[in-house]
């Protein structure tokens, strides 16, 4: 008489649909967070050129603010 504890419960072709659905559904997004204070600035990376960086950093302390300030002029902010 076979061993029937040797075979597998349940379906196996369930089992792979399962596990293929977990792997490719996306989690739902939740919406960005906002700023909880006002005027609140974000943290970001990013790249710029060397000669653009020494131009903002020859004047020492607050290069970052003059960058924001020179994005927000040519954006119309």
């Amino acid at each position: 008489m076979p061993d029937d504890r040797t075979r597998r419960p349940g379906d196996p072709r369930l089992t792979a649909e399962r596990a293929f659905k977990a792997a490719t559904t996306k989690p739902a997004e939740l919406p960005p967070k906002k700023p909880t204070l006002p005027g609140a600035k974000e943290q970001v990376t990013l790249r710029i050129d060397r000669d653009v960086l020494d131009h903002f950093q020859q004047d020492g302390p607050g290069w970052q603010d003059r960058i924001n300030d020179m994005l927000r002029k040519v954006a119309g902010l």
